[in-house]
């Protein structure tokens, strides 16, 4: 199956998107070799900002694999950035409704048409306290049983260093590395054909948000916890701004330093 041809809508958009990326976030991004060259795949990875989308997708872009993110239906609405959001082909969510099920449905198309989708399990900004991933919800594992496509776990950092989570403004300086390691496909072929009960579904998602944390975990140089946060069981929103949780100021993060990786960064523009 041949990929996705970039197209205008997203030669434009990195036109725009990157210079400022550039300018705003050094670069270390490990892993690109696991990134399928051909075929439809699903990447799963880890949501900490609200300007890690944009720094990913800059990622992925470099690798010649163009995603196409399932991205909350609201960002569809403004004029200028509905056009570039549906110009770029990124797929809606109407989240908490039956209309949810067309995401689903659009993504399973897109990926048996060798496309790449991505998927962030968690659904929204991580509530773990030190930031890393939380439980995730099982879409992606019904897309990847269904299609039996890559699931490839991918763990970011940095861009929550420049604007922590629901931070009023960014911290510029000193300058932050968007640090990306990718790591091999999670293997789920013991789960093919079975029936996806909210069990195995579970089991599945676990499975690959458990390699996302330990990516992020290498990536980080520092421990992960053992198991993953799950905001209900803490009493806390599962989407959404949690009530009455001040913003951050920017440059604060919760829990260790990320630890300089021994290789130089890569900085492919």
């Amino acid at each position: 199956m041949p990929r996705r041809r970039i197209g205008f809508w997203y030669r434009l958009a990195a036109v725009i998107a990157k210079p400022p990326l550039i300018v705003l976030l050094k670069r270390d991004w490990r892993g690109m070799e696991h990134i399928p060259a051909e075929g439809g795949f699903l990447a799963a990875v880890n949501h900490n900002s609200h300007l890690d989308p944009f720094a990913y997708a800059h990622f992925q872009y470099n690798t010649g694999r163009v995603p196409r993110f399932l991205a909350k239906a609201s960002l569809f609405k403004p004029p200028v950035v509905g056009t570039f959001m549906r110009g770029t082909g990124q797929i809606p969510v109407l989240r908490a409704t039956t209309d949810a099920a067309a995401a689903f449905r659009a993504a399973v198309e897109a990926v048996n048409d060798g496309e790449c989708v991505v998927f962030y399990p968690e659904g929204t900004l991580t509530r773990d306290p030190d930031q890393w991933p939380m439980v995730g919800k099982t879409g992606v594992a019904r897309v990847a049983l269904l299609t039996r496509a890559p699931v490839i776990p991918i763990a970011q950092w940095g861009a929550n260093e420049l604007l922590p989570p629901y931070a009023k403004k960014p911290a510029l300086r000193p300058r932050k590395t968007h640090r990306v390691l990718v790591g091999p496909p999670v293997e789920l072929s013991a789960y093919y054909g079975k029936e996806p009960t909210a069990e195995v579904l579970r089991e599945v998602t676990e499975a690959i948000m458990g390699a996302v944390k330990d990516l992020l975990a290498e990536l980080r140089g520092v421990p992960a916890p053992a198991e993953l946060y799950d905001p209900r069981r803490a009493g806390r929103t599962a989407v959404g701004r949690p009530a009455g949780e001040p913003a951050r100021p920017a440059g604060q993060v919760s829990g260790g330093a990320p630890v300089e990786p021994a290789t130089e960064a890569r900085e492919s523009e």
